[in-house]
């Protein structure tokens, strides 16, 4: 290996040898840029390049051009900050990953909004994640019983948004007359429920069960008879990305802690 294929950067006062073409993975990057001498911000002095940056994250912006993929330690939490150097040095596949991750961390949260009136108990359920409550709305499947014939055509929950679904269950009279009953199953449960306390109490264990944690209850305003149930659920990456197959770069893994 000739004295041209390697380069040394001097980023912050951290010293970085490295291949030429190392730093070319991605030509429309400023590292790239900057081994053309097309960005002028860059300095040579004493044979090495001087970058005006952190070079401890540097080392992490590195190891993901060597290896096409984020290896991070566990206890890592200056995502925001490396983000921002990878905007600076223009790495757009780096930049996306963090984004990500960071949208990765943020609890999922969901909303149930539950009213009983008479014979009839109406829900109404929000997700700040359109792809949990995508997979919630798969889940639940109403059935209404039609006359004379009694059978149950299912039909899915109302979606007047990605964000949101709303059904409601029971009957517009005493249910005992099974006149336009309408029922609630909720996978993999089997039974068709159509008591609204009980479709509530499989609806929130449902969600326990997919990660789910309740971390409040609420009545939404003075005098109001709806119920408000709050959970929480941490996203992970296994759950979000678990229908695509990520690129090479695109892959973060977890480095166990060095004791």
């Amino acid at each position: 290996m000739s004295n041209q294929d390697l380069v040394t950067l001097n980023v912050g006062g951290e010293i970085f040898t490295t291949r030429v073409s190392t730093l070319k993975q991605f030509p429309t990057s400023r590292l790239a840029r900057m081994l053309d001498g097309r960005d002028q911000e860059f300095k040579t002095v004493d044979g090495q390049i001087f970058v005006d940056r952190d070079g401890a994250l540097f080392s992490f912006i590195l190891d993901f051009l060597r290896n096409r993929e984020l290896l991070l330690p566990s206890d890592f939490s200056d995502y925001l900050r490396l983000q921002r150097e990878a905007l600076f040095y223009e790495l757009d596949s780096l930049v996306d990953l963090l984004s990500q991750h960071l949208l990765q961390s943020r609890p999922a949260v969901m909303e149930v909004h539950f009213l009983n009136r008479n014979t009839q108990a109406f829900f109404r359920v929000f997700s700040s994640c359109s792809k949990a409550m995508e997979l919630l709305s798969g889940r639940i499947t109403v059935f209404v019983e039609q006359l004379p014939q009694m059978t149950l055509l299912p039909l899915s929950p109302q979606r007047p948004s990605h964000h949101d679904l709303v059904f409601h269950c029971g009957s517009d009279g005493p249910i005992e007359n099974h006149a336009g009953v309408r029922y609630i199953s909720i996978k993999p449960d089997n039974r068709k429920l159509a008591n609204g306390t009980n479709v509530l109490g499989l609806l929130i264990d449902t969600l326990l069960k997919e990660g789910f944690h309740l971390v409040s209850t609420r009545t939404p305003a003075p005098g109001d008879k709806s119920e408000c149930y709050v959970f929480e659920r941490i996203r992970s990456p296994q759950i979000l990305g678990g229908n695509k197959t990520p690129k090479p770069e695109n892959t973060t893994k977890p480095a166990p802690s060095q004791k």
